[in-house]
């Protein structure tokens, strides 16, 4: 396939902008992204990249980046409120790629930003405009125009096919290009940190995932081995974001399972707290105008497919700009492809968080339905999700 002189925008250097871009750039397309920040800039911490996304980005050539920056945990221990053992550890590692035919991996977002962004640097028909201060656009049946304030102050004007907004979850191009909803705040805040290993060492296992579940919180831990470092995430509930500090500690019970209580401890008053929002967009596109990853469908992370489904979204739109007659039409059909799997992906998230914060006694149910599905019950119940292929 060829692009025939195609030109697209994204407003948006992430994860799901920076994947679109080199997607198309494969087949030849011309690319521009327009970024506001000076860099490029990943906020949070950790990543689960699954074997659904991980077959994007090798293709697209990330594969030796990604090992080289990543760990693939050999399993996930899942330890109830106060058990001194693994209540099971869910088998990952070598039988990820046995049945799925990629890797599990877990790694810092801003390795995967970089490694994505030099991909990108690679390829002459992708221009990063970073530090963008202004733009705006005018659309019509022959294309889009975009008029733009760059990093000096200067007005540029440029013209191509189609604008694809990856400008995350409080998207300008969902608000203001799509008179599209604000996101959704449903009282949910992750807290996040990072650790150094030796804090943690006899805590929990430095080459697996660690998820520790507890009555109205549960917090997920994964090493980052080539940072010598662990990411912790804690999932609460708070009352009013407003009043969340930009550093600080979360406000847990006095008294602590004994691994939490370590885990505490060692990061004090290093937290950053990051309130959770959801997006629900009944239009994902209008025109020569589209959205893709959490501009058009943020979720919550209970599944840790946020990001695997953005570069999902790559994987399924680059080809559809460049085969299709015209943008609309490419995002008519990448609605009617993505939505029914990104809302299936977004529901078993939402029940998941319910799941994970179930008080005694019914946390009791949920450990015995854990237990009896085994270290392998995840590979036949999320087959769905890890198995799916997005490439054409």
């Amino acid at each position: 396939m060829n692009s025939s002189g195609r030109t697209f925008f994204i407003v948006g250097a992430g994860i799901s902008g920076l994947t679109l871009a080199l997607a198309l750039a494969k087949f030849g397309a011309n690319v521009t992204v327009l970024e506001r920040n000076p860099a490029v800039s990943e906020l949070g911490a950790g990543l689960q990249i699954s074997p659904n996304a991980r077959r994007v980005l090798d293709s697209l050539g990330l594969e030796e980046a990604i090992a080289a920056n990543s760990l693939e945990p050999t399993g996930i221990d899942l330890y109830p409120a106060r058990a001194k053992r693994p209540l099971v550890t869910l088998e990952l590692g070598a039988i990820m790629r046995t049945r799925f035919g990629a890797p599990y991996a877990v790694m810092h977002r801003a390795d995967l930003a970089d490694a994505l962004y030099k991909a990108c640097r690679r390829f002459a028909n992708i221009d990063i405009l970073f530090g963008v201060r202004a733009w705006d656009t005018v659309t019509s049946a022959n294309g889009v125009s975009i008029t733009l304030e760059d990093a000096s102050g200067q007005t540029r004007s440029l013209r191509g096919d189609a604008l694809i907004g990856a400008d995350g979850v409080h998207s300008k191009t969902r608000t203001t290009l799509l008179n599209g909803p604000p996101a959704t705040w449903r009282g949910r805040v992750a807290w996040r940190t990072l650790l150094p290993f030796e804090a943690l060492t006899g805590q929990i296992a430095l080459d697996r995932v660690s998820v520790l579940f507890a009555p109205n919180y549960h917090v997920v831990c994964y090493p980052l081995p080539h940072r010598q470092q662990v990411n912790i995430a804690l999932f609460a509930t708070a009352s009013n974001r407003d009043e969340l500090p930009d550093r600080g500690a979360p406000h847990l019970p006095r008294r602590l399972p004994a691994r939490l209580e370590a885990i505490r401890a060692a990061a004090g008053q290093s937290w950053t707290p990051w309130p959770l929002y959801t997006v629900d967009s009944p239009a994902w596109h209008r025109e020569n105008t589209g959205l893709i990853g959490d501009a058009a469908h943020a979720m919550l992370p209970f599944q840790a497919q946020g990001a695997a489904m953005g570069i999902e979204d790559a994987a399924v739109l680059a080809p559809l700009l460049i085969e299709e007659p015209n943008a609309e039409a490419a995002f008519a059909k990448f609605d009617a492809i993505r939505r029914p799997r990104v809302e299936r992906v977004a529901k078993v998230s939402r029940s998941n968080g319910k799941i994970f914060h179930l008080p005694w006694p019914l946390s009791t149910a949920r450990n015995l339905v854990i237990s009896a599905q085994g270290p392998r019950g995840h590979l036949k119940r999320l087959a769905w999700l890890y198995g799916h292929d997005a490439q054409p």
